[in-house]
Formats: C-alpha cells, structure tokens, sequence
C-alpha cells in the first residue's frame, strides 16, 4: 500500500473547504499511522503554470504546514487533475509493483476524483478514507452535496472503497488491501 497525499498545499488549504478542521484532523492522523507503520506517504503538487501564483515557486503552491513531508518522502509536480500525468511519479509506482493506493487531499471533484478514476483503471485498489478529502462550494453544488456526491454515490462500490478514517488505519497497521 502507499499512501498519496494530493494537493494539500497552501493556496487552498483553509477554512473555506467543506469540514476543514475535521478534513485536517482526519488526514495528519493517516498520515502519522502511515508514517508509523512503514507505509510510503508520496506528495503530490498541483502546478496551474507560471503567472498564475500557484505554480513552483509561488508560496500558495506549497505543502500546507499542517501535513509537512518528512525530509524522506517524495514529492512529485503535476500540471493534470489526475496525479497519473506525472510520468516519473507512474514510472515509481510501476517500480514499487504496489497494488493498494490510499488517497486523501484536495480537490474532492477535480484531482482527487481523476486521480480514483485514472487509478482504478490502471488495476489499482483504491481506498479512500472518508472525511479526508475536501472541496469548495462550485457554480453548480455546494461543497457538502459535491463532496457527498463523490464520497457517497460516485466512487464506492464502482471505484474506490470509501471507509472509515478508523478503517483506514486499520489497514494501514496490518498493511492490508
């Protein structure tokens, strides 16, 4: 299993996501148990493109400090929703030869939900611990009926088990699919 952590980063990680406290709280505790129990924890990094003020180099594209990487874990750049348009970071995990990918971070209906879609059809078992992952009120849902949607009625049972956050580190601490 590894764990990926996507998109936490500092220009979209604050109060205006859906259960912010509760979403914070949720992932620092996958996080530590990952971290705890030898689970690799990769980052990933949204990139919107240079002027944009969330691209490499700008302080809104850093990690949030809330979820910091350990000077060990690897960190990886995307310009796509799905993490899987990072060749490198597909390449490490062709090489890792793991079956099992644990996501959680941000945006529950843009990267987080291509990144479970794109997972699952590369043969990937998903898991995805409810409550971590969030989103922002959109032109068309509010943020609690978007984050409802995917965690409740898009994924489960098509492409992803969504659990507990207990469940979640539960199976991290037996490393268990």
């Amino acid at each position: 299993m590894i764990l990926l952590v996507i998109d936490i980063q500092k220009g979209i990680t604050d109060e205006r996501l859906y259960n912010f406290d509760s979403f914070i709280k949720n992932t620092v505790k996958i996080i530590e148990t990952a971290r705890q129990n030898h689970v690799e924890v990769i980052y990933v990094q949204h990139d919107d493109g240079p002027g944009t003020g969330f691209s490499v180099g700008d302080d809104e594209f850093e990690i949030a400090a809330q979820v910091t990487p350990m000077k060990d874990e690897k960190i990886y750049v995307k310009d796509m929703n799905s993490c899987f348009g990072n060749k490198e970071l597909v390449s490490y995990l062709e090489e890792k030869n793991e079956d099992t990918l644990m996501i959680v971070g941000l945006q529950t209906n843009f990267c987080i939900d291509a990144t479970i879609k794109s997972a699952f059809e590369r043969g990937y078992k998903v898991i995805v611990p409810n409550g971590a992952n969030s989103t922002f009120d959109n032109d068309y849902m509010d943020k609690e009926t978007t984050y409802k949607y995917y965690n409740e009625m898009m994924w489960p049972e098509r492409f992803a088990d969504c659990i507990s956050v207990e469940e979640a580190m539960e199976k991290i601490r037996r490393n268990e699919n």
